[in-house]
């Protein structure tokens, strides 16, 4: 193990306090091996030059390109500078600014024809892509032997950098670290390296780093994915074989009972999606291990009701079966729904409750004492068969009569920490269902529900109408903004009703009072338009609501619902919406996931942009869920040209969850995705890509479950054991362990 201290040794040994102090705060890069582990984003040719055409704006670029023209500027009478140099790359253009005494270097430095490495942050001024001030390298055979010795190779490496610390600064410092390389410890079994053909690690670290050519990168790049890939399954893999010895109670399916009640008097037959899954989870329940299952489903695919019926067979085989909510306004319609479906069945030890019945309550941390005390009690006796809550039912008063089966809503909302401590509550482990409405393709369900078995309900039941969606450019087609509103009113004349989202509440709970924006009423030029909406802080629901009501839809009842509201007022509001009382309710994401009124059929999404493509396609979600269709309206006022625009577009394009998920995530980083559910995953994926990566993934995940089943504790495998631990520090473990 003398290799590992090696490259656990402090940057600034190396480099020098400075330079490693903006590498840990910048770039997270704390010992030798994080530097090893620095990959370069791409390469650039010598000879070649970056195609400038491409260059995104707002982001910090490093570009290698030729100098067309170079021209001094005076402006205020003469007595200041500006030095404009002009980069081509035979099609494209970039402009180089340079003010005041910062001229000088520059303008001896870069003749018209000379070559160079240029990095800043590309940004737009009379309609030009330019750089301002941005540092440079000279590339060429006078631009002094320095910078060519660093630049020998005829592949330069472009690494991610930041303000302080450009690439070829960066590729100094991966020279001093490079020669350490070989003491890096291999976690491949020699057998899988062997018989997949890869090269040693120290080898590939070399290559990815320092390439000779195109080849080298490609083998150094399929080796470290493989790495990342395999050592993040196998940790998965030692998690799957642990809780597959964990004792659980098998609750078998028992005739007569609820689940059969229940059955016969739903007035629609199961989809056939809901058949399979239900036969796939029903069968884990059979078995004396926990069942450990992900169901996802495209909104409004019938996940509940799946879910119901595994509760009841559950309660049925004479245990408990929870609900966990991420919200209190989720929670408590979850209740009402199940409550709904279940009628008379619901009333267990009440008047007028079936001959086959149970008690189904709801505990939520706001209750008040006396119902709260009847609910704690319902569950310790076992009165109550099924409780529906939100982290309440985590406390350390909680106590069950015997858990058999914890359902959790929307998981991304929950840490694992929760999830455990809920499960901790059974006599032995219950089993667990986790539901999730937001699509994930594959790969993703594979990485970070590694731990998990997967099922997918991705028909959409009989009788669902289809959703129309539009983007809604306020400010530059005012008058689509004006019909959006007419559009609500038309609905709601017409015996519908309408959502308002808006991103944020207005009680003074972010931001600072905003300025006119173009969803109120002052008119401000366009230009002036535009740059408002870049300022402004969101729209608020407040705010929105009241101007709604004083204006396009003066007349009209109108609510607002919001996370910060008493949870009575807010579950008053979501009863009077779902009876017909409310005609438009103005709300910000707490209506995301759940909320079920098949009357409401439109929706007008405020400040769409500020919005993610899974979170909008949630929200949509919500109207469409009765026979008359839908209609979603995303306002607004970002540039066509923006990248959020696009996304938007996506949104409109297409209903499809899973597709809205590959979009989503091709538009994020690795690190992003799995971050939200995988704390420590997110700083291991370096190389790998989960989307594209696809077939590594399903075969680095074979491999592993291979070399668990042989041998579980990897005794014989201590450099894979080595590799585990720097993934899994103390807490990544821990949280993996509680999965």
């Amino acid at each position: 193990m003398e290799g590992v201290s090696a490259l656990d040794e402090p940057l600034k040994k190396t480099l020098g306090p400075a330079t490693a102090k903006v590498m840990a705060e910048h770039l997270g890069l704390h010992t030798v091996g994080d530097l090893l582990h620095h990959y370069p984003r791409r390469y650039e040719e010598r000879g070649r030059l970056t195609k400038l055409a491409d260059l995104p704006l707002d982001e910090d670029v490093t570009v290698v390109a030729q100098v067309a023209d170079a021209r001094v500027h005076t402006f205020n009478g003469g007595t200041g500078r500006r030095l404009e140099v002009t980069l081509t790359d035979g099609s494209g253009r970039l402009q180089l600014v340079f003010f005041g005494r910062g001229i000088h270097k520059p303008q001896k430095d870069l003749p018209p024809g000379s070559r160079g490495m240029f990095a800043g942050k590309v940004s737009v001024f009379n309609h030009r892509l330019q750089l301002a001030h941005p540092t440079y390298v000279p590339l060429g055979t006078d631009s002094g032997e320095d910078a060519v010795d660093s630049f020998a190779g005829k592949l330069i490496p472009i690494y991610p950098a930041c303000k302080g610390l450009e690439s070829w600064k960066i590729t100094k410092a991966v020279d001093a670290v490079l020669p350490r390389a070989p003491e890096a410890v291999d976690p491949l079994p020699p057998a899988l390296r062997e018989g997949r053909g890869f090269s040693s690690l120290p080898e590939a670290l070399l290559k990815v780093h320092r390439p000779d050519n195109w080849a080298d990168v490609e083998t150094a790049r399929q080796r470290l994915k493989w790495d990342e890939a395999f050592v993040l399954q196998v940790a998965l893999a030692r998690r799957r074989h642990a809780d597959a010895q964990l004792p659980a109670v098998a609750r078998k399916p028992v005739g007569g009972g609820l689940l059969d009640d229940f059955d016969a008097k739903l007035p629609f037959t199961l989809t056939e999606g809901q058949r399979k899954v239900t036969a796939e989870i029903f069968a884990d329940l059979a078995t004396e291990h926990p069942m450990h299952r992900l169901l996802q489903g495209e909104v409004g695919s019938g996940k509940t009701l799946v879910a119901l019926r595994a509760m009841l067979t559950v309660v049925d085989a004479g245990g408990q079966a929870a609900m966990l909510a991420p919200t209190e306004v989720l929670a408590q319609q979850h209740h009402r729904s199940i409550t709904e479906m279940m009628g008379e069945q619901a009333q267990g030890g009440m008047l007028g409750g079936a001959a086959n019945a149970t008690k189904v309550v709801l505990l939520t941390g706001s209750m008040g004492v006396p119902a709260r005390r009847q609910a704690l009690l319902d569950l310790v006796t076992g009165e109550a068969g099924i409780v529906i809550g939100t982290h309440a039912l985590i406390e350390d008063k909680v106590r069950f009569h015997d858990l058999g089966l914890v359902v959790v809503d929307e998981q991304h909302r929950f840490g694992v920490e929760q999830r455990d401590a809920l499960r901790s509550k059974g006599n032995q482990p219950p089993h667990l269902l986790v539901m999730t409405a937001t699509p994930i393709p594959r790969t993703v369900a594979m990485t970070v529900f590694g731990d998990l078995e997967t099922s997918v309900l991705d028909q959409l039941p009989a009788g669902r109408s289809p959703i129309a969606s539009h983007v809604v450019p306020a400010l530059e087609k005012p008058r689509f903004f004006e019909r959006a509103w007419e559009r609500v009113r038309e609905e709601a004349e017409g015996g519908h009703q309408a959502y308002v989202v808006c991103p944020r509440i207005g009680d003074g709970d972010d931001e600072p009072k905003k300025k006119k924006t173009s969803a109120s009423a002052g008119k401000t030029d366009k230009a002036e338009k535009a740059d408002d909406a870049e300022k402004r802080p969101p729209l608020a629901v407040l705010d929105v609501a009241a101007q709604l009501a004083a204006g396009p839809l003066a007349g009209l009842r109108i609510e607002v619902l919001h996370g910060r509201m008493p949870p009575d007022d807010k579950d008053a509001v979501m009863r009077r919406f779902a009876a017909g009382e409310v005609d438009v309710l103005v709300a910000t994401t707490v209506i995301e996931v759940g909320v079920n009124v098949p009357n409401a059929t439109a929706m007008v999404i405020m400040d769409a942009d500020r919005f993610g493509v899974s979170q909008l396609h949630q929200l949509r979600g919500r109207v469409g869920r009765g026979s008359a269709p839908g209609l979603c309206l995303l306002v607004t006022d970002a540039p066509e040209a923006a990248p959020a625009r696009a996304r938007l577009a996506a949104v409109a394009a297409t209903l499809d969850g899973f597709e809205l998920s590959r979009i989503d995530l091709e538009q994020r980083r690795e690190g992003d995705v799995l971050g939200q559910a995988q704390s420590g995953v997110r700083s291991s994926l370096r190389m790998l890509a989960v989307i594209e990566d696809e077939e590594v993934i399903a075969a680095a995940r074979e491999e592993a479950v291979a070399v668990v089943r042989e041998d579980p504790e990897l005794t014989g495998l201590p450099e894979l054991r080595t590799a585990l631990e720097a993934l899994l520090d103390a807490d990544r473990e821990q949280y993996l362990d509680k999965g």
